[in-house]
């Protein structure tokens, strides 16, 4: 059982990850659509398996992290939203200010599914962090996930390079 929260929006449910979404999971992290901008090749079964772990493990340990975004009416998987704590080793270092993510299968594209799961993710993170709320990193080509930060009121506040490729760096509410 997930320690997550469930938030509700219109068209949306945000729940806990837990191992029996593993093969929608999977599937949607082997899209190149979804990957194209993080990491650039779709993740194989096995790094989907290890990332869908991490992701239920970070409710445990830190209190906080990724929902799966589901259709509120028919409980189709549409994405993954929420916080972690990746440590990554990168300058400047985010430290232990969650950061915020998300990831949309291609069903979901182009349909505000994003924004809306962004935005209940944000009003979580209102209520339950204090201090700098969150930061994200973002490939500055990417545009609709610029396009959505920007939207949710993020803003640049570095560049960084990160696993070879040059990323932005954007702080909500600093």
């Amino acid at each position: 059982m997930s320690r997550a929260p469930v938030l509700q929006t219109d068209r949306l449910t945000l729940r806990g990850q837990q191992a029996s979404d593993f093969e929608a999971f999977a599937a949607m992290w082997g899209y190149p659509d979804v990957t194209r901008f993080i990491g650039g090749k779709p993740a194989t079964r096995e790094e989907a398996w290890n990332r869908l772990l991490r992701n239920i493990g970070h409710w445990e340990e830190m209190g906080f992290g990724p929902w799966m975004v589901c259709d509120r009416q028919t409980g189709q998987l549409l994405g993954d939203v929420g916080f972690c704590n990746f440590q990554r080793s990168m300058d400047p270092p985010f430290g232990d200010t969650p950061e915020i993510g998300w990831v949309m299968s291609p069903a979901a594209h182009g349909k505000g599914l994003a924004g809306e799961a962004v935005a209940a993710a944000l009003a979580w993170a209102d209520a339950n962090f204090e201090g700098p709320r969150t930061v994200c990193i973002i490939n500055p080509a990417n545009t609709p996930s610029m396009r959505l930060a920007a939207r949710m009121g993020f803003k640049e506040f570095a560049r960084a390079q990160y696993h070879g490729e040059i990323v932005q760096l954007e702080r909500w509410r600093a």
